[in-house]
Order: C-alpha cells, then structure tokens, then sequence
C-alpha cells in the first residue's frame, strides 16, 4: 500500500450507488461527502431525517459531483430497516457500497424495539438485517463492496451466547466491545460464504482509530476531554473506511486502520484483528443465531468446514 493514501486517491465515483448509515456527523458525515465529491449517488441513511437532511445540505453547499439524499432509518427497529430495504430497492437499480458505519458507544443499558440489548441490536442485528435485505442488489451490482466499521475497541469484547441480551452483569464498555467483535465476525463469515458461493462482492472492515465524534457523548467529561485531546479530525479517521470503500486491490476479509501508535491515528493501512474474532465456530453460531433472531435469512448454504 502506497504510503499516506488520502481522500485525493478515491478514484471517480461517477455512477456508483453508495449507502452510509449514520451520516448524518462524524465519520459518516465524511464518508459521504468524500463519495459524493467523487461523484457517487450517495444515500445518508440516518435514524433522524430532519439531521440527514441538514447534513445533506452541508454537503450539497460544497457542490459534489454526485447526489445526495436522505433517507430514515432507525437500526434500532428491524420493522425500519425493512421500510428502508423496500424504498430503496424502489428508487435504486443497482448498489455498488454499502458502509455499515453507524453504531452507538458505552451507552447505558437499553432495548431495541425487538428486545435486543442497544449496542449489540444496533451495531450488530441492524446491519447484518441490512446487509441481508439488500444482498441481492449488491450481488447484481459488478463490484460491490461492503465495508463494516468496527472499532479497536473489539479487543475487549467476548460473545456470550448465552447473555447476548445483557440481562446480568450489564457494563458498557463490554457491550459495546462484543458489539464490535460481533462487527469482525460478520465480516470474515461473509467473505467466507462469499466466497464459496463464487461471488465477487466483497465484504471488508475498517476501524478509524480514536476519532473526535459524538460517539463519546455517553463518556464521562474526563474521559471526552482527554478524548478531545488524542484524537484525530473526523475526515482523517474517515479514512481507514474510504480506502476499504474504494481502494484498488482491496480483498475480501481484509481489514483497515491508522498506521499510527496502537492504530489510534494516522493515514489508512491494511490492520490485524484478534484471535477471536477469527473463531469459525463462533462467526458461524453468530450467523445462525443473528438469522433466527431478526428472521432474515441470506441465500447461503452453511459452510462445510
């Protein structure tokens, strides 16, 4: 990889269908504006229209070659992301990215509409249920990436199946942590039915290392400040996704971060996850358990081994 790879190395996006949740600030906000001044049709897919609209027109006020639109949806509803899945597949042909990038962080203990612990039902059941419903469109789609943010954080977290929703020990942190892990897990078992089904969608993850977002907005103030302080601007922890978005001679299953101290800042690079997140057996219980759980099935067969 080339060093210091910048948002100026996005190549032409004109004509491409992108999809970023939660982007309406932060690295989502980045993440479009990056993709639709390179001329991506880039869809800001977000719980509140009224924000996504806002930060559309923050970004239709830069003049990007490609457009930009706001669409509602709450990953913390399953019913929402069907609606979506639905009204895009009714204005859309074809979707050439779609970034899993919006999630909640160390946030008090909560429910999703179905019942699902907040950060896991959100970072996780969400998107898988969104990948899965719109699987089809993006296996059409010459090229298609899917990019999944997930966090340094991963490292922390472990998957209980047996307290996924969190009904003891409650701890933010770890939930947000198996939340993340979950994120990887996804992602390589994707890659991996992918693969053996022979298609050439790829599924890849990004993490933007400590990056000044609203995600910190449940820390404590000391923890905000010293936040403020080591973090890096959003359009450059926007990075590590754009590059798996769009770079030449991505791979499947590869994984991107800063090049900096400890992966917490710098320009994109391809990074290593941990050893659990890539357990087999537990990515291909998380699979069948997230099917059963949000009653949306991809067209796979179960892997042999």
């Amino acid at each position: 990889m080339a060093s210091h790879w910048t948002e100026k190395d996005i190549p032409d996006q004109t004509g491409r269908v992108a999809i970023v949740t939660g982007a309406n600030s932060g690295i989502g906000w980045e993440t479009a504006r990056a993709l639709a001044q390179k001329g991506a049709a880039v869809i800001m897919a977000c719980r509140s229209l009224q924000k996504a609209d806002t930060a559309a027109d923050q970004i239709k006020k830069l003049n990007p070659l490609g457009k930009v639109a706001a669409m509602p949806l709450d990953l913390a509803d399953l019913d929402s992301v069907r609606a979506f899945a639905d009204a895009f597949r009714a204005n859309y042909p074809r979707l050439d990215l779609l970034v899993n990038n919006a999630g909640i962080m160390f946030a008090p203990y909560g429910k999703t509409a179905q019942g699902f612990e907040q950060h896991f039902g959100i970072n996780h059941f969400g998107h898988f249920a969104l990948t899965g419903l719109l699987f089809d469109i993006l296996n059409r789609t010459p090229n298609a990436r899917i990019v999944t943010v997930s966090s340094n954080i991963h490292r922390i977290g472990t998957i209980d199946f047996d307290n996924l929703n969190w009904d003891h020990g409650y701890n933010p942190q770890q939930a947000y942590g198996r939340s993340k892990l979950a994120n990887l897990l996804f992602t390589y078992e994707l890659q991996r039915r992918l693969t053996a089904a022979r298609k050439h969608t790829l599924s890849v993850a990004a993490h933007p290392g400590s990056t000044s977002t609203n995600l910190t907005r449940y820390s404590g103030a000391g923890v905000q400040f010293v936040g403020r302080m080591i973090s890096q601007r959003s359009e450059i922890g926007a990075l590590p996704t754009l590059y798996a978005a769009t770079a030449p001679g991505v791979r499947g299953g590869e994984y991107f971060g800063p090049e900096g101290f400890m992966e917490m800042g710098g320009y994109p690079k391809k990074v290593e996850s941990n050893n659990l997140s890539h357990d087999e057996v537990a990515a291909r219980r998380l699979w069948q358990v997230s099917e059963e759980l949000t009653h949306v099935t991809y067209p796979f067969a179960t892997p042999d081994n």
